[in-house]
């Protein structure tokens, strides 16, 4: 008998939840004895806040829920572990802990930051000879995950990003006077959440006027040509913007108008304030009306719109994650391979977590059009697959019902 323990880290995803599924059932299947859950995460392990999963999914209802729930059901942190040397007494807290639970193998979802916690662990274990096996299972609507072809959580993010600009375009055509709407989303470094807009042109609608991404430096002075030049024959423009664009000097384009005060753990600044700053710009510019449209947490938590192959994905690197490790692998991260364009199709395959901790995959500058203003077709047809069919919620009493965890 094994004994097991997750958790989920960093910001949350619609699927996050069906990743933890994957993990909790594929246990439960292979016989596994105990299935601990941490609570926020390592910072949760530390503080010993650690429930039994068995007591908190009891039924084929509570799975079909999970499977459906929003956010990290488990709660989430952004915890940095230190670096190993000068803070052992750190890491033997952590696997004395491990030990007292007699755990043989450790899961955690996460992104970028959650993998440099598994190669972390997986070092120190290696340095003291500990059997306890570490694996990680990606999960980030950012997409900037390093050897795989896509994480799990991005396509649901980027199916709700391109039926909003959808929608957010149709409102825009209502009125016989021009209007200019910014619509800032996520994207710290990488583009792909924002590239996701692109999805929006179809027979039924035109599609975004342009798309910034953080990959090419913002230029203003561009930025305020394009959309004069597009008024001139439109008059409802849509523009989608990265929340981290930057201009040429290194500044974030939001510093310029506001002081960025919260800075997490890891060095992150807030980003916020792109659209407003810009929408500001083009009225003083131009005299048009402007709306700043910030998607903020709505684009990773609309588990209403979630897309079928995202959340299939994510119960099966929850699932190959657990399969992994009790056939003895370690210091691994659960990635996807697309082995076939048509049909789409993607399969697990494991890669070691030093290849992907700490390492940021962008849109690559091929897929964004010589001007920046847009993107490329090639990074559409990228896109579409992921984002297709859905899962019904269970409704009840005309909204959608979500297991919350019992404390």
């Amino acid at each position: 008998m094994k004994n097991i323990i997750v958790g989920q880290s960093g910001g949350p995803t619609s699927v996050i939840n069906s990743s933890l599924l994957g993990v909790f059932k594929t246990a439960k299947d292979l016989k596994c004895d105990k299935i601990y859950g941490m609570v926020h995460g390592i910072k949760g392990l530390l503080d010993k806040d650690i429930v039994d999963l068995r007591e908190q999914i009891k039924t084929d209802l509570d799975m079909d829920l999970l499977k459906r729930t929003p956010s990290s059901f488990l709660g989430s942190c952004r915890y940095k572990l230190p670096d190993i040397e000068g803070n052992e007494e750190t890491y033997k807290k952590i696997f004395e802990i491990l030990d007292e639970y007699k755990i043989d193998a450790f899961f955690y979802i996460g992104g970028n930051d959650s993998m440099d916690t598994i190669k972390k662990l997986t070092d120190y274990g290696n340095s003291i000879k500990s059997p306890i096996r570490f694996m990680g299972v990606p999960k980030t609507i950012d997409n900037d995950l390093a050897m795989t072809d896509h994480t799990p959580g991005y396509g649901s993010a980027a199916k709700y990003i391109a039926a909003t600009m959808k929608e957010i375009i149709c409102d825009g055509l209502v009125y016989d006077y021009p209007v200019v709407t910014i619509v800032e989303v996520m994207g710290r470094n990488a583009g792909w959440l924002t590239a996701a807009s692109a999805l929006a042109r179809g027979e039924d609608c035109s599609g975004v006027d342009m798309i910034f991404l953080p990959e090419i430096p913002f230029n203003i002075d561009l930025f305020l040509k394009k959309t004069g030049e597009l008024l001139k024959e439109n008059r409802s423009l849509v523009i989608a913007v990265s929340e981290g664009v930057k201009v040429k000097d290194g500044r974030y384009v939001c510093e310029l108008a506001d002081h960025v005060e919260y800075v997490d753990s890891f060095g992150h600044k807030q980003l916020s304030g792109t659209a407003r700053y810009l929408a500001s710009r083009v009225a003083t510019a131009y005299g048009v009306k402007t709306r700043a449209i910030e998607l903020s947490s709505l684009q990773r938590c609309a588990a209403h719109m979630t897309s079928r192959i995202d959340i299939t994905e994510a119960f099966n690197t929850g699932g190959a994650a657990v399969k992994a490790a009790l056939n003895g692998l370690t210091g691994h991260v659960i990635t996807l391979k697309r082995v076939s364009e048509d049909p789409y199709m993607c399969i697990t395959e494991p890669q070691d977590v030093h290849l992907i901790a700490n390492v940021e995959k962008k849109v690559p500058l091929e897929w964004i059009s010589d001007d920046g203003t847009f993107v490329k077709e090639e990074l559409v047809h990228y896109i579409r697959p992921l984002i297709q069919a859905e899962i019904a919620p269970l409704w009840v009493d005309g909204l959608p019902r979500h297991l919350k965890i019992q404390r």
